[in-house]
């Protein structure tokens, strides 16, 4: 109220969810020794079906006035060049030339995490998106491509314990990290979980502005706002031990966010698996990372750095995964 409404950097209206162009998959990655962490996510970007639509259309490269190094345009280029190359493995040349600009903390040569890498990823495309924009408010600054894409909400809803009194904050994301040590053997259980109101540790002390009391309360977490593109972590660390958490979770190829949103009453919310991220190996520290993406034909891949198999939704369910990416 009161306030201008936010420019907007990219319509809403312009993004398309389904392939615009429909065929093969393109060429695996050569890894340059412990890049497997990168292969998986530009692999897992690459078909990401909005996203790919909007770096194949040249929209960014051509009015991109960015000097130096543009996440944007790097990605334009690079997935052009996987998805159009008769070559069975390509180099992601320019991503491995300019590492540090994408993350301070990852150095070449060295094993890195995968989630790391695609938080680092994103946060630099949707900066490469602001190059040039000056003197944009915060609301303008959250219309850029990357973040019509992958960011949600989240809504936090603290009730008083004593007088009912309720409390709602929210909160942008543009992944979820979920806890799966505890009654976790699905992914739905981990979800249904995340929903269910918890008492606040008697620590998190609460004073109701409602009743001016210190009180028990009651907190519930729910999704406010779902994104075009959902992804989900399922954490594989041990947060105590630093040991990795090897169960296997089920998870779905069709999921329901409307059970998990604010809102509850309205239509299913459905997304559809398109890509997952695995972790072989007995530690986090260290092992292997391949993923699993479906290409424009519809059809399922095993990509495991220049090796692209295809197989079948089967196999995909039944991995560990450590990522999964599902699109509305």
């Amino acid at each position: 109220e009161g306030m201008a409404l936010p420019q907007r950097l990219f319509p809403p209206e312009k993004i398309c969810m389904d392939w615009q162009q429909r065929q093969r998959p393109g060429a695996g990655l050569f890894n340059l020794g412990n890049t497997c962490y990168i292969n998986v996510i530009l692999q897992c970007l690459t078909y990401t079906p909005p996203l790919a639509n909007y770096l194949l259309s040249y929209e960014h490269s051509q009015s991109c006035e960015q000097q130096g190094f543009c996440m944007m345009c790097t990605m334009e280029a690079h997935v052009r060049k996987v998805l159009c190359s008769s070559a069975s493995a390509v180099l992601p040349g320019a991503v491995l030339r300019d590492l540090k600009f994408i993350g301070e903390e990852f150095e070449y040569g060295r094993q890195e995490n995968a989630y790391e890498f695609l938080r680092c990823a994103l946060s630099a495309m949707h900066r490469a998106c602001l190059s040039g924009c000056h003197d944009l408010d915060i609301s303008s600054q959250e219309t850029t491509i990357v973040h019509r894409i992958f960011r949600g909400f989240m809504k936090s809803r603290v009730t008083c314990l004593s007088c009912q009194a309720v409390v709602d904050s929210y909160k942008a994301f543009l992944d979820v990290s979920l806890d799966i040590r505890v009654r976790a053997s699905s992914l739905i259980t981990v979800l249904e979980d995340c929903v269910t109101p918890k008492q606040l540790d008697q620590k998190e002390c609460f004073r109701c502005s409602k009743c001016k009391k210190k009180a028990a309360a009651s907190k519930k977490v729910t999704v406010h706002h779902a994104p075009r593109v959902l992804t989900l972590c399922l954490e594989r660390a041990d947060q105590l031990t630093g040991t990795k958490i090897s169960k296997f979770v089920e998870y779905p190829e069709y999921l329901d966010l409307r059970p998990y949103m604010s809102d509850t009453a309205g239509e299913p919310l459905l997304c559809s698996l398109y890509a997952i991220v695995v972790h072989s190996g007995d530690s986090c520290l260290e092992g292997h990372f391949l993923c699993y993406t479906k290409a424009s034909n519809g059809l399922w891949y095993k990509m495991d750095d220049e090796s692209v198999d295809n197989c079948d939704i089967h196999t995909v369910l039944g991995q560990q995964a450590y990522l999964l990416f599902y699109a509305r």
